[in-house]
């Protein structure tokens, strides 16, 4: 719930605004609106709750999301814990990196073996610091996630497609399940985030043999998009887990992931207003089920 000075704060954010903007609590209701999206809203009412529907008019207004901010010793200690995890994260792979390099140094070294495992530490930490970067714009604002809705399948075969290399040197089958009309409330880029985290999650931890299963499908009044192999699973101790920055489950310890990946979708389900939910069990495979608001 976002306190009066909070509101009070965004109404001042949009008054001097020229273009249309608008600024939702996070239960969407009304905070603020630009005199010029008050009147492409027509009703601007404060507190009025806003839809996807209700946003749907030209000019089309920015929509931006306020929530209360926490207490500075929280956010602080918040931050100096996320500062910490990522200088841990890019240790290992410089420490990789400079064993290679002083390994190229030795007489009789297999230069040609040794700089190509030394760029794909460099690509491994490039990656990192992109879903640090991209981590940090979605923390803050700056990313927007939710802008309409977007037909899920044309995005999803396009994701299988890009995915399908990596996907058979794993020995991993992906599969895409669900109708055209489907539509979830995200911005094209942030739905190919979300589903190329996934999947390639399940490519990288499934194992050899596995099935990788997209599903898109209408459940009640909201839609679902579903990710689920039929790998090796993890233990229900540590489903609650999976979405934390830079956890990795005991089978993934070895892994190239970056550790963000769940952590990323978590974040922009959560955003356009969904929920996420991890299911498994060792042997069984993981399921991941992204649950949407309706219309």
């Amino acid at each position: 719930m976002v306190n009066e000075s909070d509101a009070a704060r965004a109404r001042a954010l949009v008054e001097a605004a020229g273009e249309a903007v608008v600024v939702l609590d996070s239960d969407r209701r009304l905070l603020a609106a630009s005199r010029t999206a008050a009147a492409a809203l027509g009703d601007a009412t404060p507190g009025r709750r806003l839809g996807e529907d209700a946003l749907a008019v030209e000019p089309r207004p920015l929509v931006l999301f306020l929530a209360a901010l926490p207490q500075l010793s929280a956010y602080q200690e918040l931050r100096a814990g996320f500062t910490a995890a990522v200088s841990h994260e890019l240790r290992t792979p410089l420490a990789r990196l400079l064993v290679l390099l002083e390994s190229a140094a030795l007489p009789g070294a297999h230069v040609e073996a040794l700089v190509d495992q030394a760029r794909e530490e460099i690509e491994q930490t490039r990656d990192l610091i992109d879903d640090v970067l991209f981590l940090g714009e979605l923390e803050t604002g700056r990313e927007v996630v939710s802008l309409g809705r977007t037909r899920a399948l044309p995005i999803v075969d396009e994701v299988r497609r890009s995915l399908a290399e990596r996907a058979e040197h794993a020995e991993v089958r992906v599969a895409v399940v669900g109708g055209p009309e489907i539509e979830l409330p995200l911005r094209p880029r942030m739905l190919r985030v979300v589903v190329e985290n996934l999947v390639a999650n399940a490519i990288r931890y499934a194992g050899p043999g596995s099935t990788c299963t997209i599903t898109l499908s209408q459940e009640g009044p909201g839609p679902l998009l579903v990710v689920a192999d039929d790998g090796v699973g993890v233990r229900r101790s540590e489903l609650p887990r999976l979405f934390e920055r830079f956890y990795r489950a005991d089978q993934a310890r070895s892994s190239r992931g970056t550790g963000l990946g769940l952590a990323i979708v978590k974040h922009v389900v959560t955003a356009a207003g969904g929920t996420v939910e991890a299911q498994s069990a060792p042997g069984h495979g993981l399921e991941i089920v992204c649950r949407f608001p309706p219309r």
